[in-house]
């Protein structure tokens, strides 16, 4: 059987390409997958209002579902774009959901595994950010805001998200900051780590130890994801030379 880990699709219409590859993938995937880790940013905007107001993602949801029904365990670790993620994840997909970074152990290795928006300690403002967004009162608030109110918080965060980025890439170097984090894991005896956030495809052992770094990429531009084989964490990407209709 197959662990397969993903992150950063940021998924935003069912006519993107990203979209529709990763459906596909999800559909070639049923009946023959152990667990699926979906390591964050998923989707481009989710909180989990109850009136469901993302149908644009009903497709996805409906492959998830299907995978669940065939045997699949699926494990969400919230990401920055997909938190409070509501009843539709913990219910209806039976999700077993991470709210931060989490030990688990993976074909009999013990994986540290996050969506890796925590690991930049230099980054004081979104940590800030994160804070406030993942409050209890936050989250009993999602309940209250009228649906409208959906579409508009998720265009303005895109806007900030996608100028952030850009400019936090050059001023930081992510391989490092993931190499010094590595590091300090090995000292919780982990046998690796597992991140997204960074959309910074690695795999890499450290020197002299069987820990190894795989950084997720994104299912976005890059279509990589992980996958882990005989106890081994693999980088893989995604063929998008097949006509997807």
């Amino acid at each position: 059987m197959r662990t397969i880990f993903i992150a950063d699709a940021h998924l935003v219409s069912p006519s993107d390409t990203n979209y529709c590859m990763l459906l596909r993938f999800l559909r070639e995937l049923e009946g023959e997958l152990d667990t699926l880790y979906i390591v964050g940013d998923l989707f481009d905007f989710w909180l989990g209002f109850p009136s469901h107001p993302f149908k644009q993602y009903d497709s996805i949801l409906d492959a998830l579902e299907r995978l669940v029904m065939r045997g699949c365990r699926l494990v969400y670790f919230e990401g920055n774009h997909d938190f409070h993620l509501g009843t539709i994840f913990s219910q209806r997909l039976k999700a077993e959901i991470r709210t931060g970074p989490a030990i688990e152990s993976v074909q009999g290795r013990r994986l540290y595994i996050c969506h890796g928006d925590q690991i930049n300690s230099e980054d004081h403002y979104y940590r800030l950010l994160r804070l406030l967004l993942r409050t209890r009162l936050v989250a009993a608030s999602v309940s209250h805001f009228p649906p409208s109110w959906a579409q508009k918080i998720r265009e303005r965060l895109q806007k900030r998200s996608q100028s952030g980025y850009t400019l936090k890439s050059v001023r930081w170097d992510y391989r490092q900051i993931l190499l010094e984090f590595a590091s300090r894991l090995r000292s919780q005896e982990c046998d690796g780590l597992v991140t997204g956030h960074f959309h910074l495809p690695l795999c890499e052992k450290m020197p002299d130890t069987p820990f190894t770094i795989l950084s997720l990429g994104d299912w976005m531009e890059q279509l990589t994801y992980g996958e882990m084989l005989d106890g081994e964490l693999r980088l893989m990407t995604y063929s998008a030379d097949i006509p997807i209709f």
